[in-house]
């Protein structure tokens, strides 16, 4: 596995796995369209790191993405396929290297991510009822070393 920073040849396929996700997760609403998960990488990547796993050189290979600003995760996205192999693990040790403390927001909802974050030590520390674009519930876990 690889991990570098994404170009511009990545967008289309971080954007992919973005919608991907979406659509797959019952209790998320489907606010936006192909187009506009673009548009929103996009954005991201000129604005944050952005930072991919990927099995080879190509886009194409790209099967998971992490977002960061310093030490504030905002985003991390895996591929369905490529769930469980250690790459959302790699993308956020990674970004916890790059930083000694740092956190982000993840749904009350998303019991997976709850778990797999409680895994790599990071702990809850705030919830909110839904002030969010998505108005879902979510919750604050952070880490420190």
């Amino acid at each position: 596995m690889i991990l570098r920073d994404a170009d511009e040849a990545d967008l289309p396929v971080v954007a992919r796995i973005l919608g991907e996700w979406v659509a797959e997760t019952p209790w998320m609403p489907k606010l936006h369209t192909a187009e506009e998960d673009l548009w929103f990488v996009t954005k991201l990547r000129h604005e944050a790191r952005m930072r991919v796993a990927a099995l080879g050189p190509r886009a194409s290979d790209v099967m998971g993405f992490l977002v960061r600003q310093d030490g504030e995760v905002l985003a991390l996205y895996v591929a369905a396929g490529a769930r469980g192999r250690g790459i959302g693990r790699a993308l956020m040790a990674d970004a916890m290297a790059a930083s000694p403390e740092g956190g982000l927001w993840t749904f009350q909802a998303n019991a997976a991510a709850r778990g797999f974050y409680a895994a790599l030590g990071l702990s809850e520390v705030m919830m909110t009822d839904g002030e969010n674009e998505e108005g879902l519930p979510d919750v604050r876990l952070e880490w420190s070393r």
